[in-house]
């Protein structure tokens, strides 16, 4: 066989790393791209943050107009933002160029007066904890040294709820070196502890904890002592609220039952969360909705987009640099210039897609969770002109604050239930009216799943009966026989 030279042409899709960043900037939750920006500026000295909004910021709020027709390409950035007031991405190498914001315009919060008058900002002292509580109970407390130490010892193993689950032989090993004590002595200490406030910390299981309520009470409370008999061996039936078996099993009174049930819902069965520190986790809004002149308009969220430029210092040394430091200081420009375009396109990309989303869901804005249609990813892609993948990435722990509360981007898609006429309703839509028919139920009667299905159809939703026992559960609504005795 003689060696030989062949030709072959075939095309083949290759990801640069310019698209492959900004694939992985618009996958990102605004903390994690402003985490990862960071990052990168660190290692790029091309690269600075700035606080200042520009002088000529864009206005990236704009109304929403009719949707396009299925199929149609809309990949044009003037669909979105007007070419008048885009930015000059300039290829030149000059370092005035001034940092870009991607904002809708407007003063950001950042950069205004802080909630105090006198510019202050507010200061609060730091929440108290479960363990600083006790604490300070017991340095209150008279009792011996190495009582004391045993109760630190026990204090510091409980959990954000206030109970112990660690085993006595392991909490007996955590006592400082020169105090020993026998498990009698340890649960002598653990029960004064239970004693504390919050009541019931410090208790081994929701039984412990409930009935060391229950003893704090007078002993002439009404229904005490059914109570506690409840808690000692009846809490299965009390937790599935059968309070008719459960007059049977105590040979008690129906009403005497259900009055100590009532007695027993009334303790903390968490009591150690009442003092609780785990920070809130508030959400920030990535995009507005809001009615104007009876147009919904959306904007992106000034403080959401980061503000990222050139440093002009550095950029001004690159025409005196030489050899490879030229090189490299022209490399570290060129890949600014790229993360500030993915940035930009992100931007967008963003505000593309909410646009199309409120565009299809105004009747949910307007209207409530009844109005919300069916909307799948196919057809916000065919209208703005992208992928699936794509519109996936963007809606993805990006929110939009509306009239109706905040909600993440993919709350809005919702598969379809066929209807009479031959449209369809979507899954949200049908779980507000399952909500809206369980709350107007009688107690005394509520409404099975088959009923509700039967009621869904008289209003035009074909839905079978295990489709709205999935809904229900999903809603955690409980079942209709449980619905009735909790009634």
């Amino acid at each position: 066989m003689k060696p030989g030279l062949q030709f072959r042409l075939n095309q083949q899709l290759t990801l640069t790393p310019q698209l492959q960043q900004a694939i992985r900037l618009l996958q990102l939750s605004q903390l994690e791209l402003e985490a990862e920006l960071r990052q990168i500026a660190e290692s790029n000295p091309l690269l600075e943050f700035s606080d200042d909004n520009p002088e000529n910021a864009d206005n990236d709020e704009h109304e929403v107009v009719e949707p396009l027709p299925a199929g149609t390409s809309s990949t044009s950035s003037s669909d979105t933002v007007d070419d008048g007031e885009a930015p000059d991405w300039s290829d030149g190498d000059g370092g005035g160029e001034d940092p870009i914001d991607f904002s809708s315009g407007g003063t950001s919060s950042r950069n205004g007066p802080s909630g105090d008058e006198d510019g202050f900002e507010p200061q609060g002292a730091a929440p108290e904890t479960l363990q600083e509580h006790l604490l300070w109970q017991l340095n209150l407390t008279h009792m011996s040294a190495r009582d004391h130490a045993i109760a630190e010892v026990l204090i510091d193993a409980l959990n954000p709820d206030g109970y112990l689950t660690e085993g006595m032989d392991s909490l007996i090993a955590a006592l400082p070196s020169g105090v020993k004590a026998s498990a009698a002595e340890m649960e002598h200490v653990r029960r004064l502890l239970q004693r504390f406030d919050p009541t019931g910390v410090a208790s081994l299981d929701l039984r412990d904890c409930l009935r060391v309520q229950l003893e704090q009470f007078d002993p002439d409370t009404p229904h005490r002592d059914l109570a506690m008999r409840i808690v000692d061996g009846e809490l299965e039936l009390l937790a599935r609220n059968d309070i008719a078996r459960l007059a049977r099993k105590l040979r008690a009174n129906e009403d005497d039952a259900a009055a100590a049930a009532v007695l027993i819902r009334s303790l903390d069965p968490r009591p150690g969360a009442a003092l609780d520190v785990t920070p809130v986790e508030y959400v920030a809004p990535d995009v507005y909705a809001r009615k104007d002149s009876g147009r919904w308009r959306v904007s992106l969220n000034p403080d959401c987009q980061p503000r990222l430029g050139l440093n002009q210092h550095y950029c001004g040394l690159i025409a005196q640099a030489r050899g490879t430091d030229a090189s490299w200081m022209r490399g570290q420009l060129q890949e600014a210039r790229w993360l500030i375009k993915s940035l930009e396109s992100r931007a967008e990309t963003l505000l593309k897609v909410a646009e199309a989303i409120v565009r299809r869901q105004s009747a949910f804005l307007d209207y409530g969770p009844e109005a919300m249609h069916p909307l799948v990813l196919r057809e916000v892609a065919e209208e703005v002109g992208m992928h699936e993948s794509t519109i996936s990435r963007v809606t993805t722990r990006k929110y939009i604050h509306t009239p109706r509360g905040t909600f993440e981007l993919k709350h809005f898609f919702s598969s379809g239930v066929s209807t009479e006429d031959g449209g369809s309703a979507s899954a949200t839509a049908i779980q507000a009216m399952l909500r809206k028919l369980v709350d107007a139920e009688d107690p005394r009667k509520p409404l099975s799943d088959q009923a509700i299905a039967e009621e869904l159809h008289r209003k035009g939703i074909q839905v079978a009966r295990r489709t709205v026992a999935k809904y229900r559960e999903a809603m955690r609504i409980p079942s209709s026989s449980e619905r009735q005795r909790a009634g």
